[in-house]
Order: structure tokens, then C-alpha cells, then sequence
């Protein structure tokens, strides 16, 4: 699947990584709901997949978080 990669790639990334890869998603979701609301967006539902992907980053960086503790 996509998304078993795309964790896998998570995984292999440093903390620096994730937090810039984090922001930039964030960034993203911002500017989809951004050209939802102006009726701009033609794509619904990659608000969706980047919704799941923020929270893929943000269990990444809490397995990362639990293994050094």
C-alpha cells in the first residue's frame, strides 16, 4: 500500500525532518480549506488524505519520542 511506504519513509526521517514535514502539511491543509471555502478546490478529498497524513507524522514522531525515553 501507498501509505505503509509513506510511514516507512516517516520512519527513516529525523526529527528536524518530521517537524519541517509537519509544518509543510499544515501549510498545505491551510490552503486546501483555504480554496474550499472560495469555492477554488476541485479535489475534496485531498483535504482528506492530507488530514491522515498529518497524523501519520505526528504517530511517527511519538513512536520516535517513545523509543529514546
Amino acid at each position: 500500500m501507498k501509505s505503509k511506504k509513506y510511514v516507512e519513509d516517516l520512519r527513516s526521517k529525523s526529527e528536524a525532518e518530521l517537524k519541517e514535514e509537519l509544518v509543510s502539511a499544515k501549510k498545505e491543509l491551510f490552503n486546501l480549506r483555504f480554496q474550499n471555502a472560495t469555492n477554488q478546490l476541485d479535489n475534496t478529498s485531498r483535504i482528506k488524505d492530507v488530514r491522515k497524513n498529518i497524523a501519520r507524522i505526528e504517530s511517527v514522531m511519538v513512536e520516535q519520542a517513545n523509543k529514546e525515553a
